[in-house]
């Protein structure tokens, strides 16, 4: 019997593109000034993905984005 998977969490296009900037091995203050938000809000938003999914990093963030083909 095979288990069925929780529905992974919302991650809106925003959420995707710093996660997007991130796995470009860009700086946070490069991503704020692409997505035209401060460091700070780009910190916030990180950090609330990685609360969202599950994750400590916004390295792991990534990998977990890729792996469900949303990279």
């Amino acid at each position: 019997m095979e288990t069925a998977r929780p529905p992974a969490p919302a991650i809106d296009d925003e959420d995707l593109r710093v996660l997007q900037l991130i796995a470009q091995g860009l700086p946070l203050d490069v991503v704020g000034r692409r997505m035209d938000m401060s460091e700070r809000t780009v910190r916030r938003r990180t950090r609330a993905v990685c609360d969202r999914i599950g994750v400590a990093t916004p390295i792991e963030a990534v990998v977990w984005a890729a792996h469900r083909g949303l990279l």
